[in-house]
C-alpha cells in the first residue's frame, strides 16, 4: 500500500489550518502579551474596520479575514 498520496493529502488539510483566519478577540490577545513583555504600561490597542484606519503606521494587524484591523497607540 503506497503511503505518500496520504500523507500529501493530510499535508494539504494541516496547511489550510493554518492560514486560516484568525479572530480579532484571539489576535489581540496575542499582541498584548507580546506588548507586556517589552515592557510597555500605557498603551491602547483597538479592533476597527479596515475603511476606520487613518494611519496604517498605527496597525499592529490584520483578522477576520482581512476585514478588520487592530491599532496599536503608545499612551503618554
Amino acid at each position: 500500500m503506497n503511503k505518500f498520496p496520504l500523507a500529501m493529502l493530510l499535508g494539504l488539510f494541516s496547511c489550510a489550518t493554518l492560514a486560516a483566519p484568525k479572530p480579532c478577540e484571539e489576535l489581540k490577545q496575542e499582541i498584548e502579551v507580546k506588548i507586556q513583555a517589552a515592557g510597555v504600561s500605557s498603551y491602547t490597542l483597538e479592533i476597527v474596520d479596515n475603511d476606520e484606519v487613518q494611519d496604517q503606521n498605527m496597525v499592529v494587524g490584520s483578522c477576520d479575514g482581512g476585514t478588520r484591523k487592530i491599532i496599536y497607540q503608545k499612551n503618554g
